[in-house]
């Protein structure tokens, strides 16, 4: 099996739960996905980066694109983000990576962005699950916030329920590894 069918076949074993549920927006949903029970298992995350990765670079490639690195809001993006650098490292185009803190930070330089971003630097930027698409807007305001360029968004599952259409309402195309109808047909 590649690995994006052993990524599938994990995401439905360990994250995706079928039922009745309210989501962190206040909606209710027949689908639950806990992305982090796979992003942190270390076959999953290895899955995550050479399945991520290769999307990224194909977009990279195919449009000629100037990326520097790659990060998003905390917690949820933060294993996806660091298993595809990783998985860039060897190559030309690899990737840095950052993470965005909920908010900025009450002491020191009161960054709200962690790790290896510059003002200036074109970004892509990570979700591990979009449903409205709210947390990767507010990824995406940090980013423009501190200077940044977001060339598009990766995300593990796009649950599709109107977050790829707010998102790209920004100017931001999305990439997913997987939607809602991939997963469960």
């Amino acid at each position: 099996m590649s690995a994006k069918d052993n990524l599938k076949k994990m995401l439905l074993e360990k994250s995706v739960r079928t039922g009745d549920f309210t989501l962190a927006s206040g909606k209710k949903s027949d689908l639950y996905v806990d992305c982090r029970l796979t992003a942190l298992d270390n076959q999953g995350a290895s899955w995550i980066g050479e399945v991520g990765w290769g999307l990224v670079k194909e977009r990279i490639e195919g449009e000629s694109l100037v990326v520097n690195a790659i990060g998003g809001m905390t917690m949820g993006a933060d294993p996806i983000s660091l298993v595809v650098g990783m998985a860039s490292a060897g190559d030309e185009k690899s990737l840095q990576i950052f993470n965005i803190r909920k908010e900025p930070k009450g002491h020191g330089r009161g960054k709200q962005i962690e790790g290896n971003f510059n003002e200036g630097d074109k970004v892509v930027v990570v979700d591990d699950v979009i449903t409205t698409g709210g947390s990767t807007l507010k990824a995406i305001e940090a980013i423009r916030a501190a200077g940044g360029e977001v060339v598009f968004c990766l995300v593990l599952v796009d649950r599709e329920e109107g977050g790829r259409a707010a998102i790209e309402s920004e100017g931001i195309p999305v990439v997913s590894i997987f939607t809602r109808t991939e997963l469960l047909g």
